[in-house]
């Protein structure tokens, strides 16, 4: 028996119109154990950053009926069904701790405090919010990932509900289910070049390159979108030490290669020229985060590296998951 779909059914599941459009074109579904595993390769390897932020902002907050960018009724009397025990087991008080936090969340992460809430109470949800708030952006970009996939399961249950007999889903992954968090971070490297085209592992060594070996791409987590409008500069280092040395700064060493604006999807512009091979040596690539952000912490960010003789061929992504008042980076070539 096959089970047949349409994308406004997937897209009440998961708020993406990306992940709806790749879950309907598969279809039909023979089990609801298919459908899940297909719904778990689109999230994490189809859908890009663009894509999550889409599905997180579909959420209310919990302790709110509904949020504006909820796809469709369906997806709305699923949400506050999945908050019912939240909603039954708040006070006053508790409810006004609750906003308080996720405000505070929001305003440091840029998007809503994400969580399956299915059975859980508000004290319960409290402590999850706080334990989570003083994670690194990155961190929590990834456990909101991971908590979507779980509301995602758990719809796609209510789905094949009606039409055979499935377990609530919706679960804990376990151990041989579940991403490690450090692959997520390599993922989420994926999502931040596929709208390039970009392969998320090192280029083929055989391959001719179609852009230049070194790129980047800046994700404002403040804003809940791509950092757009922000100056990068990428220098070689050229100096008279055979490397820069730490607490020894020598500005005339660092050798210009390239500058560029970030555009409206966050990313750069041609830093230097495509060649098949680069120059092995030390980097440095810089972002005008102050006059981007003029109120933040930092007047800029530099972030240098070292590519080695045996990574020629290879294409290095440098992108910066961003905020006022912090920035993580990671190589997502």
């Amino acid at each position: 028996m096959e089970f047949g779909f349409e994308e406004k059914d997937f897209l009440a599941c998961c708020g993406s119109t990306a992940f709806a459009r790749e879950m309907a074109a598969i279809a039909p579904f023979v089990s609801f154990e298919q459908a899940v595993e297909a719904a778990r390769e689109i999230w994490f390897n189809k859908v890009d950053v663009n894509g999550w932020l889409e599905a997180f902002a579909a959420h209310p907050q919990i302790g709110d009926s509904k949020s504006g960018n909820q796809k469709s009724e369906t997806s709305a009397q699923w949400s506050k069904g999945e908050q019912s025990t939240a909603l039954a087991t708040a006070t006053d008080s508790t409810l006004q701790e609750l906003f308080e936090w996720n405000s505070r969340y929001r305003k440091k992460f840029g998007f809503v405090f994400l969580i399956c809430a299915s059975g859980r109470s508000t004290p319960e949800v409290i402590a999850e919010l706080k334990k989570r708030y003083p994670n690194r952006p990155i961190v929590e970009f990834e456990n909101a990932a991971q908590e979507q996939m779980k509301i995602t399961e758990l719809r796609l249950a209510k789905l094949f509900t009606g039409k055979d007999k499935y377990p609530p889903a919706g679960r804990e992954y376990s151990a041989t289910q579940a991403t490690k968090a450090e692959d997520r971070v390599k993922i989420i490297g994926a999502h931040l070049t596929a709208a390039s085209g970009a392969p998320a592992i090192k280029a083929s060594q055989s391959s001719v390159r179609t852009r230049p070996p070194i790129t980047t791409h800046v994700l404002d987590v403040s804003r809940g979108s791509p950092g757009a409008g922000i100056e990068v500069r990428l220098e070689m280092w050229k100096g008279t030490q055979p490397r820069p040395l730490f607490g020894e700064p020598d500005s005339r060493g660092w050798i210009f290669q390239g500058s560029s604006i970030t555009d409206n999807d966050g990313r750069s512009g041609h830093l230097m020229s495509i060649v098949d091979n680069v120059e092995p040596g030390i980097y440095r690539i810089s972002f005008n985060t102050g006059k981007y952000s003029p109120s933040g912490f930092f007047p800029y960010v530099s972030i240098v590296f070292e590519i080695k003789e045996s990574q020629r061929s290879e294409h290095f992504h440098v992108p910066i998951i961003f905020s006022p008042f912090s920035f993580t980076t990671y190589r997502g070539s």
